[in-house]
């Protein structure tokens, strides 16, 4: 085997592996950063075959923008990202169906392609940036408008925690008249004991 041949071959495991363990994590962030090792071996495998700009281009957008926001939208839920028992009885079917996708686009691919060549015609990056930046720059936008909501919908729900603040329907007079009335319910509690201890406890 030659060195590309061996260089596929070690993305191809290492990309395999991870992805493996992505779905086989019981920790979310653990299976986040298994998702950054995959995609970091795609983007090689990219570099490899003379795809510089997909190869950076997976590396900016997915590795550095997609697990970023799953990382932020984990930490700012405050989502449970611990080990978590998983009592699920379609495990078995779910690994079937999909060692049978994968087999059959496999197969798929190898008696499409087989050893067929393809003529690559060069493009430059400046021409793909044009294409991208002006014909799609309107979902672009959208996109990122999309993301933006989306991030900002997280910081919302992050917040609203119970027992930080007063509820909607409350006022800050009613959460301040709730305050008062706490210290004055205490003292009434303690006061109708009997002899000396139910006076020392009702006083201030």
């Amino acid at each position: 085997m030659s060195v590309p041949d061996l260089f596929m071959l070690g993305a191809l495991v290492l990309g395999g592996a991870a992805a493996l363990l992505v779905v086989t994590a019981r920790n979310v962030v653990h299976a986040a950063l298994y998702l950054v090792v995959a995609l970091v071996a795609v983007a090689a495998a990219f570099l490899w075959m003379g795809a510089e700009f997909l190869a950076w281009a997976q590396v900016l957008v997915y590795v550095g923008a997609v697990v970023v926001l799953i990382l932020f939208g984990l930490m700012l839920t405050r989502a449970p990202i611990g080990p978590m028992a998983q009592h699920n009885e379609n495990r078995k079917f779910a690994v079937a169906v999909s060692v049978g996708l994968f087999a059959l686009l496999m197969t798929l691919i190898v008696t499409t392609v087989g050893d067929a060549t393809l003529d690559v015609t060069p493009v430059r990056v400046a021409d793909l940036g044009e294409v991208l930046y002006v014909q799609w720059a309107f979902p672009f936008m959208v996109l990122g408008f999309l993301l933006t909501v989306a991030l900002i919908g997280a910081l919302v729900l992050a917040r609203r925690e119970e027992g930080e603040g007063p509820l909607p329907d409350e006022g800050p007079d009613d959460a301040r008249d709730e305050r008062e009335r706490a210290p004055a319910s205490s003292d009434v509690t303690s006061a109708p004991g009997s002899g000396d201890a139910g006076q020392q406890i009702g006083a201030p």
